[in-house]
This record gives C-alpha cells, structure tokens and sequence, in this order.
C-alpha cells in the first residue's frame, strides 16, 4: 500500500501511475488515501454519496466480498457480455469434465450472466462495473424451477482516474475485483478472463496502517439510526497459542472522539489517524495495563462497514458504498506493479 508520510500531518492522495507496458503494465509513484491529485476531497466522497440504484446495490450489501487487485483487460468489448458469458460458461463445463468439478456428487448445469452496474464508478474516466453472476440448476430439477445464484464477482473502477487515463485503447480499467462463493468457482472464472484478456489477478490484503485509517473514516460518519459498536480486533504476536484481543467502542463515543481529533472537515491526515488510534490505545491500557500498539490490527467492524486484513470486506451502509469502493480501488491500484 502507501509509503509511509514524509512529514506528520501530510494528506494521503491517490495514486499516480506513470507508465504501461504489457510485461510490467504499472509503474507508480506513492498512493495516499486523502485528497486526490485534483484535490477531490475522500471523505466527502464516503460519507454524502447518494445511493446508487437500489436493486444494484442490494446485490453488493451484506455479504463477505474477497478483494483481488486485476491489471488491465486487454481488447475486452462492452457488447460482447452475451459472448464472453456463453464462452465463460463453455470453459466451465469444459473444466469440469477434466475432473475439476466444482460440486462433487451433484452435477450441474452453470449459467453464466454478466451484466453492467452504470452508477458503481466515480467518474467519466472509469468504466462501468462489471458483474458475473454464476447459477445453477440440478439436471433432476424440472424446467420450471427457478435457477440458484451460487457465486458473483465483479470488477469495478471508482476514481481510479490516473490509471484510466494513461492506458492505451485497446486496454480496459478496472483494478478492483470481488468475489463471494467458492474458491474454486473464483479459481475458473479468474483462470478464463486471465486467459482471454491478458489481465493478472493477486490476492488483495489490507494492511495495520489502512485497517486504521478506515476505522477513523467510518467512526466518523453520521446514520440515521442506532448503530453498531466500533470493534477493533488484534492478534498477539510471538505466543504459543494463538490470542486475539477484541476492543468494543460505543459509536457515540468513537464519533465524540473522531470529532475533537480532525482539524478539517473533509480532510483526514495520517497525524490525526495516529492520534485518534493512540487515544484508543491509551483507555484501553488505563482500564487492562496491555499495550495494544504492540499488537497486529487485523480487523475492523463498525455500523458501516467491516475489513479484515486477509482482504475480506462487507459494505453495510449503502450510501457509503461509492466512498469504500473508492478506498478498495486504491488499495487495487496500489498493489498493481
């Protein structure tokens, strides 16, 4: 991710990337959450984004998503979806007559959709969100029955500009990709769109100092209605058996908090993380004598959203679904070398 502040206090921007080659499509100067390059404050964009199309968003809210980083597609088409989902669908089956079934014991027919999610991007540069939707119906089933949705992925761009902007024509955008269903299912679909547009897929994870950064974000942000606890989940290091500590803050006051700490509305700088994540670390070493800054932050949950540092989120807030998507595409851009 992010190279550490030159200075206290400096703002986290969005990255910058240089230049493409095909071999090693990316060369980037440091990205930092904050203000972009334009000067597009991030917060604003988190916290007073208008809800996309609910029936889209439904589909996106709730659930465990995996991250993964994609490097540019290479001559993907728009207008060839029903192509690329009769032919994802064909590789499938294929896979799984070479004993590479994804469901043993059953057999099943998949059906692939893909389909365009127009509101989930951020600005005219990025492209349209695209969703793969996999379903399945057992053979034994009568037509009528209503096919199972068994797995979805799909990538999106949400101010991934100074990606976009310098790509070549033939390639296409969208850095961030998620997944929630089998393994095995994310292995094939992942293995088909390697193969067919030239792209690389890797693993997403979300370090210490970004887990921080987003608690402070979301601790921040103001809901209608009763929320749920800030919790902040750590791992011991260096012990024989395994020990994680759960530290649970009332909204109410990790807000308060939040609020006496940040300077400036719509700015967040790496000085007011630390020190909002230090006045944390400080109550909870008055109340049980254990210095949690000594710990791995691994995970974060609040009303908002939840992040583990494996690289598994879920969005449960959806007018701040354009802001955390903004978040992940750095985070994407950033790993893409």
């Amino acid at each position: 991710m992010a190279e550490e502040a030159q200075e206290d206090g400096a703002t986290r921007t969005l990255p910058s990337l240089r230049r493409l080659s095909r071999a090693l499509p990316f060369g980037r100067t440091h990205g930092r959450l904050g203000i972009s390059s334009s000067g597009r404050p991030i917060v604003s964009a988190l916290c007073s984004q208008e809800s996309a199309d609910p029936q889209q968003t439904a589909l996106l809210l709730r659930k465990a998503w995996t991250l993964y980083s994609v490097t540019p597609l290479y001559r993907f088409r728009r207008a060839r979806l029903r192509d690329y989902a009769r032919l994802l669908s064909a590789f499938i089956a294929a896979e799984k007559q070479k004993g590479l079934a994804v469901e043993v014991g059953v057999e099943l027919d998949i059906k692939v959709a893909l389909s365009s999610l127009a509101d989930l991007r951020g600005s005219e540069l990025d492209q349209a969100a695209l969703l793969v939707q996999l379903s399945s119906r057992s053979r034994a089933s009568s037509r009528n029955s209503e096919d199972k949705l068994v797995w979805s992925g799909w990538f999106c761009s949400v101010f991934g500009d100074d990606l976009s902007e310098n790509l070549p024509e033939d390639f296409t955008s969208l850095p961030l990709f998620l997944s929630h269903g089998a393994e095995s299912y994310t292995s094939l679909v992942g293995s088909w769109f390697q193969k067919t547009f030239d792209c690389c897929f890797r693993r997403l994870a979300i370090s210490p100092q970004n887990l921080s950064w987003m608690v402070a974000m979301w601790a921040g942000c103001k809901l209608d209605r009763a929320a749920a606890a800030v919790e902040l989940v750590f791992s011991v290091p260096r012990l024989s058996q395994p020990l994680d500590i759960s530290y649970a803050i009332h909204p109410e006051d990790a807000k308060a908090l939040w609020d006496t700490v940040q300077k400036t509305p719509g700015e967040i700088t790496q000085e007011e993380v630390d020190v909002f994540m230090d006045c944390l670390y400080a109550h909870f070493h008055r109340h049980f004598k254990i210095h949690l800054s000594a710990a791995k932050l691994v995970k974060v949950s609040t009303a908002v959203a939840s992040a583990h540092c494996d690289g598994i989120v879920k969005i449960l807030q959806s007018q701040y679904l354009p802001g955390m998507l903004m978040l992940l595409t750095e985070l994407a851009i950033s790993q893409i070398q």
